[in-house]
């Protein structure tokens, strides 16, 4: 009897996560990949993180510099995640050799001149509060930059990262599918404020909704979305009737065959009535802006997370079968192809399909143990 109640209560139930039921379909995609938050990399700090189905060590050096090399160490493989920073200088686990800033090795523990031997850097990039990496299938080097879209002088910016099964395509998929807004969302007014632009690597997404705010009713949403990448979204929120302003930033990092971590990062404003004094209207601002910064980050990550389960147990399909009000979907996967190998069929990655409201400007570069979704880092 107690067997058998083991056996029903370990039954599965539910979507199983999409990268345990089958190959995925779309493979990792070329360019930058957050793999960390700023605050995260403290100086002297050594982080390791996954990336596109490797270990990637991260560490800030004293002086204040990021160093992203490969995990194992050249002198006899040990895995430098599990090292220290000494000054500028990375030191591995197994031997204590030390590597500068440059990669090479400087010292031993023991008095012996040091190997000709360096270590393996990644190029690696700070901006929008968060660390990224590059990787490509056919560029050693960064191709293009990811622009500084955080307004200086904000309040800090809160973050918090989530882990499941999806693809980053999915994920930026999602600026352009105006339906999904009105069907999971609840937007049902969204609209297009201007066609959607492809241009180069980038995309601009320029959308205007209605949201209802407790207490204070019915307001208009102007909302801005830049995509740079696969992986890197920026979106600027503001609500001129009620001086409310939020710039967040969402990455989509693949760390193994469909499978993700997901970060969310933001900062938000409050400018006070114009009727006030410059003085008193900047001491009011900030302190709504402090006051009401944490829920309106949860409330981002709430609107958010009602995509979470989607993209865990979805499935990529190709090619898709449009209907009207879908937004453009098609031109965004044409415009995606160009981060992934050339000899990728095209069965996996469709050209335009059906689609309204879109300007191209440009047609880019040519480049290239499951779980639900779980949350890895609470909000700072």
């Amino acid at each position: 009897m107690g067997l058998s109640r083991k056996f029903r209560r370990g039954i599965t139930e539910g979507p199983t996560p999409a990268d345990a039921l089958s190959t995925p379909r779309l493979p990792y995609p070329g360019g930058w990949s957050a793999v960390a938050f700023s605050e995260e990399l403290k100086p002297g700090r050594v982080l390791t993180r996954p990336l596109m189905g490797e270990d990637v060590v991260l560490y800030r050096m004293r002086s204040g510099g990021i160093r992203a090399v490969r995990p194992y160490c050249p002198h006899l493989g040990a895995h430098l995640g599990l090292g220290d920073v000494e000054g500028d200088d990375l030191v591995c686990p197994f031997h204590r050799f030390a590597f500068g800033p440059d990669g090479s090795c400087v010292r031993t523990a023991y008095g012996a001149s040091p190997p000709k031997a360096s270590l393996v850097h990644l190029p690696v990039c700070e901006v929008n509060d968060a660390v990224f990496v590059w990787r490509h299938h056919d560029a050693d080097r960064p191709q293009w930059d990811i622009p500084a879209w955080h307004t200086v002088g904000r309040p800090p910016v809160r973050h918090a990262t989530w882990e499941m099964a999806g693809h980053a395509q999915e994920v930026m998929e999602n600026a352009v599918d105006l339906g999904h807004f009105a069907a999971l969302h609840g937007w049902a007014n969204a609209e297009l404020a201007s066609p959607v632009v492809f241009e180069g690597v980038r995309f601009h997404v320029s959308m205007r909704v209605t949201e209802r705010f407790p207490l204070l009713g019915e307001h208009r949403v102007e909302i801005e979305v830049d995509g740079h990448g696969l992986s890197a979204l920026h979106t600027d929120v503001r609500t001129p009737g009620l001086g409310l302003e939020m710039c967040t930033l969402v990455t989509a990092t693949m760390i193994a065959p469909g499978r993700m971590q997901f970060r969310q990062a933001s900062r938000f404003a409050v400018a006070a009535p114009a009727r006030w004094s410059p003085r008193a209207a900047r001491l009011l601002g900030r302190a709504l802006s402090r006051v009401l910064a944490r829920p309106m980050f949860r409330w981002s990550c709430d609107f958010t997370a009602a995509d979470f389960p989607i993209w865990n147990t979805k499935e990529y399909t190709s090619p898709p079968r449009l209907a009207p009000g879908d937004g453009p979907i098609g031109p965004f996967r044409h415009w995606a192809r160009q981060f992934y190998p050339q000899n990728v069929g095209s069965q996996v990655l469709p050209g335009p399909g059906t689609g309204t409201g879109t300007k191209s400007s440009g047609s880019g570069h040519s480049g290239t143990a499951p779980s639900p979704p779980r949350q890895l880092s609470t909000e700072h």
